[in-house]
């Protein structure tokens, strides 16, 4: 007996307004390269659903007019895009060797402690995401960290990362 599968595709629908920001970030460049608003529509996506999934990619990637493959590279290369659901906070702890040697592997230590997760993880209660993340360039304040993709965190000591973990526990975040 042979059996057939068949994959139901999920397609992801975007929003008028969606739509409307996509065609604000396409007008600031020449027509021919309407690609190069990617990263600006894969932001605007990320703002909206709070990670950028491969529908939303393939998505962006027909309203550019781009090969699917084209905008999952760029998904996939910067750390800024979550490609799964994340934590109502993202600590991104640099670990770069400036950082390194100013302990930025000690402030990604503690923070797993503190959390009880590992880098990668998402707290159980949704709260917090925690990655390392490559230069942030603010080397001479290391070691340091971004929260959502927009704080820049400086001098991170244990004390100061406690100080932001209770700070940030019954806030809501700024979009």
């Amino acid at each position: 007996m042979q059996w057939s599968h068949v994959v139901a595709e999920v397609s992801y629908v975007l929003s008028a307004a969606m739509r409307a920001r996509f065609d604000r970030e396409v007008a600031k460049y020449p027509p021919e390269q309407r690609q190069s608003a990617v990263m600006a529509c894969l932001a605007i996506v990320q703002q909206q659903e709070g990670h950028v999934s491969p529908e939303s990619e393939k998505a962006v990637a027909e309203y550019l007019g781009l090969p699917p493959i084209a905008v999952h590279e760029v998904t996939t290369f910067y750390n800024m895009y979550n490609q799964r659901p994340v934590g109502r906070y993202k600590f991104n702890v640099c670990t770069n060797l400036p950082c390194q040697l100013r302990g930025g592997g000690h402030a990604l230590h503690h923070l797993e402690q503190r959390l009880g997760i590992a880098m990668g993880e998402t707290t159980a209660d949704g709260v917090f995401t925690l990655q390392q993340s490559e230069c942030l360039g603010a080397c001479a304040d290391a070691p340091v960290m971004l929260v959502n993709d927009r704080t820049m965190c400086s001098f991170m000591s244990n004390d100061k990362l406690d100080q932001l973990v209770e700070g940030l526990k019954n806030t809501e975040p700024a979009r």
